[in-house]
């Protein structure tokens, strides 16, 4: 679904040894996949549903405008179909390297996420070692129900940033997955490997 979609390069932009373009053709060979989101149905134990999956090793996992047209259409079917949606982020945030275009994305996929919601949508999240920035403060937090993966790091900024920019000493262990329970940002820690059978009893329990 949309897997043939590539991104553009809206500013042109260049690193010191090479360009835009040419770091995506890169990591489209080092990851197998054409950009940082796969998207498609599937069953977890039976139950179908939604997916959308982010893939750290295609520009760590940032959310440009491809990411944020597969998760938006990841959502419209999901609720034509009235399907669970669920999203598995592992992302550096959003993209620089296509400027406004991608920081535009936070609010595109918030708005499709508010529409599947006003649907009675189920949005499950799980969010994976790391989910930051962008995409921390758009469509990662906004889940139903939010399921972190043991010791993973979730927060906008990262804590040397943090501590480098507000000069603060910072909780131990800040922006954990474990810290974000404590304090009430995650709903569950749950292993990679009890995801599909935790997945699965969150629907049956929504959807009774």
């Amino acid at each position: 679904m949309l897997g043939d979609l590539t991104t553009d390069d809206p500013l042109g932009f260049k690193f010191r040894e090479t360009t835009y373009k040419k770091r995506v053709k890169t990591d489209a060979k080092k990851s197998g996949v054409n950009e940082a989101m796969i998207i498609g149905k599937a069953f977890i134990k039976g139950r179908g549903a939604m997916l959308a999956v982010m893939e750290p090793n295609f520009l760590m996992g940032s959310m440009g405008s491809v990411v944020g047209e597969k998760l938006c259409a990841a959502v419209d079917k999901a609720m034509a179909e009235k399907l669970p949606l669920v999203v598995v982020a592992c992302s550096g945030g959003a993209r620089m390297h296509e400027g406004v275009v991608s920081l535009g994305q936070m609010a595109k996929t918030s708005a499709a996420l508010a529409r599947f919601d006003d649907a009675g949508g189920l949005y499950i999240c799980v969010l994976a070692d790391p989910t930051t920035g962008g995409v921390t403060a758009s469509f990662a937090m906004l889940g139903d129900c939010l399921i972190a993966e043991p010791g993973a790091l979730i927060g906008f900024a990262g804590p040397r940033t943090i501590a480098e920019t507000i000069k603060i000493e910072l909780p131990e262990g800040f922006q954990t997955a474990e810290f974000m329970l404590e304090h009430g940002f995650v709903d569950m820690i749950v292993h990679r490997k009890d995801l599909r059978s935790e997945i699965a009893r969150l629907i049956d329990y929504c959807q009774k």
